[in-house]
């Protein structure tokens, strides 16, 4: 199930939003502004973004702009009043994918999302590709030129995390909830012990390694 978060203020079209989302299959997470926004994503893994402008605490623009900088590609639906086509062209220079004004059409609005994701390849790819390393999440396999390897679901999960977000920090703590579960028992170190074997599996491929930030977490880095 595809998961798209909605980050609007207002809370009854916050409500309605995902409603008509839901009905159409969507899992859907809400957040009333950036702040909030940011939270989630470092938790949950988010398909698609749709967002107001105007919010306080961290508005649309300041949302996207942190989320491009990171190295965040998730398709983002901007849903807002101002429709100026300055407006317009400053949140499509900060990474916005598509726009929509206010008062929206549901109806367009889920054609929008529809759209964004089949240009993400999100329906269809569930792959990753790194030069000629292909990440592939439905056999859990990391094939190169040479061989393939078929991962155990923590490992394929935890390289295809880092992957996805080259050059964000990840903390132990973050990746634990967001692969292992927050309810899951198991400590810190099952993330290090996790490394370790992929490093040792994967440490002769330039194409990206695996850094570990210290007293903070890993982050993965691509070189191609």
């Amino acid at each position: 199930m595809l998961t798209i978060l909605v980050v609007e203020d207002d809370k009854n079209l916050r409500k309605l939003m995902t409603a008509y989302l839901e009905q159409e299959g969507y899992k859907v997470i809400t957040a009333s502004n950036g702040v909030e926004a940011l939270t989630i994503i470092d938790k949950h893994h988010i398909d698609l973004l749709i967002s107001d402008i105007m919010m306080k605490n961290m508005d649309g623009y300041e949302l996207v702009s942190s989320l491009r900088e990171s190295g965040f590609t998730l398709p983002i639906l901007m849903v807002t009043a101002k429709e100026s086509f300055e407006d317009k062209k400053k949140g499509f220079q900060l990474g916005t994918d598509d726009y929509m004004v206010k008062p929206i059409n549901m109806q367009e609005m889920l054609l929008r999302v529809a759209a964004l994701l089949r240009r993400a390849q999100i329906n269809n790819e569930r792959k990753l590709v790194i030069g000629e390393i292909i990440l592939d999440q439905d056999t859990l396999t990391v094939k190169t030129p040479e061989e393939t390897y078929e991962l155990p679901k923590k490992e394929f999960y935890l390289l295809y995390k880092l992957l996805s977000y080259p050059k964000k920090i990840f903390t132990r703590q973050q990746l634990m909830d967001e692969i292992w579960g927050m309810e899951s028992e198991a400590d810190e170190r099952t993330v290090d012990v996790h490394i370790k074997r992929l490093r040792e599996k994967f440490e002769h491929l330039h194409e990206f390694k695996i850094i570990t930030i210290r007293g903070l977490g890993y982050k993965a880095e691509k070189y191609l």
